[in-house]
C-alpha cells in the first residue's frame, strides 16, 4: 500500500497562489502587456505556512509543561 505525506497548510492570504502576474498598463513595441511578477509577502512565494510557533516551540523542546514557555 502506498504512503501518502500530508499536505502542508496553505496559505490563508494568498490561498495557494502565491506568484501573480500583473500588467503594468504599458505596451511592448509588438502589442504585448508589460507584466510584473509579485510573490504573496506572507509566504513569500510557496504557498503553504509554516506550523505554528507553539507547535515548532514544543517540538523543538521550548516548552516545559511544568515551567510554561522558556524566555
Amino acid at each position: 500500500m502506498p504512503q501518502h505525506t500530508p499536505n502542508p497548510p496553505v496559505c490563508r492570504d494568498c490561498d495557494g497562489f502565491p506568484i501573480v502576474a500583473i500588467t503594468t498598463g504599458t505596451r511592448l513595441p509588438d502589442g504585448n502587456r508589460v507584466t510584473i511578477r509579485v510573490a504573496c509577502p506572507a509566504c513569500h512565494g510557496t504557498g503553504t505556512t509554516a506550523p505554528t510557533p507553539a507547535a515548532t516551540a514544543r517540538r523543538v523542546g521550548l516548552v516545559s509543561y511544568r515551567q510554561g514557555v522558556v524566555r
